[in-house]
């Protein structure tokens, strides 16, 4: 079975003499959820942004999908992979639904089918469509913005979807509320998955896999 993430001894250095990542392999199959943990400085954040090409290799090859990363034009692969950052990255001066259906817009979906969407989204995250569609990431707590960023990745229903420290920014009664979202998403939906956290209890509790970093190196998977 073709991986549908895949890192071929990928080390990433800098002209300074930092090396970020090591000769790293690892593979995550269509439907799994990878976890990485690690130290800040692991590298677990720049071996997650190389998989839409916000980062390069230095040397080894990222694929996804079996095609690597380097051969496909960037612009159209971040389309094809859901992102939520630690702080949402909604637009502050564009509303819910015009961040929702940020990517549908950009492949050329008519209003129509871009409204259906955000609605049926808004309900996949538990936020009232009527409620929550003219409203503006400033009157949104940290809760319900993450939610609406994770509803944004799905926008376009892509089959990868990339996660750095989504719950990283949440107090402990929100984060555990989102979690278990997270969860009950993750088995209706069957996205490929790899998210970044620092928190062990949430990376057993999510993934499927967990992989542990220090010093750029993988010490297990």
């Amino acid at each position: 079975m073709t991986q549908a993430l895949e890192a071929i001894a990928v080390s990433k250095h800098y002209p300074n003499g930092v090396h970020t990542l090591r000769n790293i392999n690892l593979g995550v199959s269509p439907g799994e959820t990878l976890v990485l943990i690690g130290e800040s400085g692991s590298g677990k954040t720049t071996l997650l942004r190389m998989f839409n090409c916000l980062d390069q290799p230095s040397s080894g090859q990222v694929r996804i999908h079996g095609r690597a990363s380097h051969d496909e034009d960037p612009i159209h692969l971040r389309r094809r992979i859901g992102y939520v950052s630690q702080d949402g990255g909604l637009l502050p001066h564009w509303t819910v639904e015009r961040n929702i259906g940020l990517v549908p817009t950009l492949l050329g979906w008519d209003r129509e089918r871009i409204h259906a969407r955000v609605g049926d989204l808004l309900d996949l995250v538990n936020l009232n469509p009527h409620e929550y569609r003219p409203r503006y990431p400033i009157e949104l707590s940290g809760g319900q913005r993450q939610r609406v960023a994770f509803a944004r990745a799905l926008a376009a229903d892509p089959e990868v979807i990339l996660l750095d420290e989504p719950f990283g920014a949440l107090d402990a009664l929100t984060r555990d509320e989102l979690q278990q979202q997270f969860l009950r998403l993750k088995q209706q939906l069957n996205k490929t998955m790899m998210l970044v956290t620092h928190d062990l209890h949430e990376a057993f509790l999510l993934g499927d896999h967990v992989a542990i970093l220090k010093d750029g190196d993988i010490l297990q998977i």
